[in-house]
């Protein structure tokens, strides 16, 4: 399986020279950690910063600048602060190229379930559905199967939905996946994963190519 920064390393891939980026909570924010050398992004956070950089040693580190997450980060050369309404007009405005979220489910559909599961408690959806309805270029970073080992990629979503029909790529703990057709499409494997082992966690329908590669990390 990947590791969290693993994962983060393969998704940083994805960014693109002049990307605005949004990452969302969770392990999405360890992309900021692993842009490319000579990949310019302006790292994009709805509390209201504009050139996110990475996370600060303890030199760097200040409480009051912080993240979505309300973790510690720093501010790259030209960045810019200002307040959360302007933030969310630039994400409802349609003004992000990438936006990075966790998810809790995703289905063949390119549906997603991202901000509740009924009994439990619930924190709020956040800024999620603004960021997959104003988003057409949008990554979902997850594990492939739940603590329990139910498959979190499925036919359908069973849990209430952030956004439907939204959903391209995902990147799990275990591959890299496409969705087209409504089907995932199997793009790379985790080092060391079978074909065989993602097919039997992926519940929802699955096409294999007949070469499908491993990932390599430096």
């Amino acid at each position: 399986m990947l590791t969290r920064e693993q994962m983060a390393q393969r998704v940083a891939r994805e960014l693109r020279d002049g990307y605005y980026v949004n990452l969302g909570i969770g392990i999405p924010t360890l992309v900021a950690n692993y842009v490319p050398d000579g990949v310019d992004v302006m790292l994009q956070s709805e509390n209201g910063l504009l050139g996110m950089g990475a996370f600060p040693s303890e030199a760097e580190l200040d409480a009051d600048m912080i993240n979505a997450g309300k973790q510690t980060v720093t501010a790259r050369h030209g960045a810019a602060i200002f307040d959360s309404a302007q933030s969310f007009a630039m994400i409802r405005g349609g003004h992000v190229d990438l936006t990075v979220l966790g998810a809790l489910e995703v289905d063949v559909s390119g549906n997603i379930a991202s901000w509740m599961i009924p009994g439990k408690m619930v924190k709020g959806m956040g800024g999620a559905m603004d960021l997959v309805a104003g988003a057409e270029n949008i990554i979902v970073m997850m594990t492939h199967a739940s603590k329990s080992g139910e498959s979190k990629l499925l036919n359908a979503c069973t849990l209430p939905l952030t956004g439907a029909g939204c959903i391209r790529r995902v990147l799990t703990d275990l591959a890299y996946l496409e969705i087209e057709g409504g089907a995932f499409i199997l793009r790379e494997r985790a080092p060391g994963v079978s074909v065989e082992e993602i097919r039997a966690k992926t519940a929802g329908r699955l096409v294999v190519p007949d070469r499908v590669p491993e990932m390599h990390f430096a």
